[in-house]
């Protein structure tokens, strides 16, 4: 379904996340990718992946909105 490799992310804001997976909507069959975030009470969430893997621009210039920390 994707070439999303599971591993430990770094948003561009700062947080690490856990990538679990990529599902499929059930509805829509958007692919949404499942993840974990390393802090608080690390509930699952999900993000439509075109979203997750987008660039965004910050004052430093464009930058992943995930960044692979690493893979596993």
């Amino acid at each position: 379904m994707s070439d999303l490799v599971l591993g430990r992310y770094r948003h561009y804001k700062g947080g690490e996340y856990t990538v679990m997976g990529v599902a499929q909507h059930s509805e829509t069959g958007e692919a949404l990718v499942v993840y974990r975030p390393e802090y608080g009470e690390r509930g699952l969430w999900v993000r439509p992946l075109s979203m997750f893997q987008e660039s965004v621009e910050t004052p430093d210039g464009t930058i992943p909105r995930f960044a692979l920390i690493d893979a596993g």
